[in-house]
């Protein structure tokens, strides 16, 4: 079943004034779509809806739209915030049926940052998919994608098949096993390997002068010795 509830109500005005006074009246205007009927406009108490945003399990995931006495499941597709206060604008639901196979986009979350050898030796994350589009059934839409990043190394390309959480998931690209994300050498690690080449070169040769000096040294020194002994 799914864990959120949203109580709405049916708006009689449509179009930008009607969703200005249903913020107005403390909702967050929305639109109903989706299967065989017309789309319907609605409101949610802003209050609430924020309650059910910031669980995280709202946006992209199956959850119960209720009208009086109805009840039936819906996706929440979209929102659209406020760019300054961050406030609730307008939000999209999608009419489906619990078994039915959708398309949605869900997030890809990296874990054991810690337990990378590679980041401990200079390396960088370069993500190349934060989201994947999957078709999946829409009461078994994971919460993410997991990137188990304990054991990889420098210069592993990490792609759909290493991912964990897919299990009764397709993804949409289907003619490859896609690149999630990558591990590199970073710029950093990159010039403080060179400054260390540079100094072990540097090394190299002032040993190689001191021994030639060493040796030159020595000969001078045999060289001394044997004129005395002729002397």
């Amino acid at each position: 079943m799914a864990e959120i509830i949203l109580n709405v109500d049916v708006r009689d005005g449509v179009g930008t004034g009607g969703a200005r006074a249903a913020r107005r009246a403390g909702m967050v205007p929305g639109v109903l779509y989706g299967g065989d009927k017309a789309p319907v406009a609605i409101a949610v108490n802003e209050r609430d809806f924020r309650k059910s945003l910031y669980t995280g399990k709202l946006l992209g995931h199956l959850v119960t739209l209720k009208y009086g006495d109805e009840s039936q499941p819906v996706i929440a597709r979209d929102v659209q915030f406020d760019p300054v206060s961050d406030r609730p604008l307008h939000f999209d639901l999608m009419r489906v049926s619990e078994k039915q196979t959708i398309k949605i986009e869900v997030n890809v979350h990296f874990i054991n940052q810690d337990q990378c050898e590679a980041f401990r030796q200079g390396g960088s994350l370069e993500i190349v998919r934060h989201s994947v589009e999957v078709k999946v059934r829409a009461d078994h839409i994971p919460e993410d994608l997991i990137v188990d990043l304990a054991g990889h190394k420098m210069g592993d390309t990490i792609r759909w098949t290493d991912l964990k959480g897919t299990e009764g998931v397709e993804p949409t690209i289907t003619d490859r096993d896609f690149v999630i994300a990558s591990i590199k050498t970073s710029s950093a690690a990159i010039s403080a390997a060179a400054d260390e080449a540079h100094d072990a070169e540097v090394a190299a040769e002032a040993a190689e002068v001191e021994a030639t000096e060493q040796a030159a040294s020595g000969e001078a020194e045999d060289e001394a010795t044997e004129d005395t002994a002729e002397g």
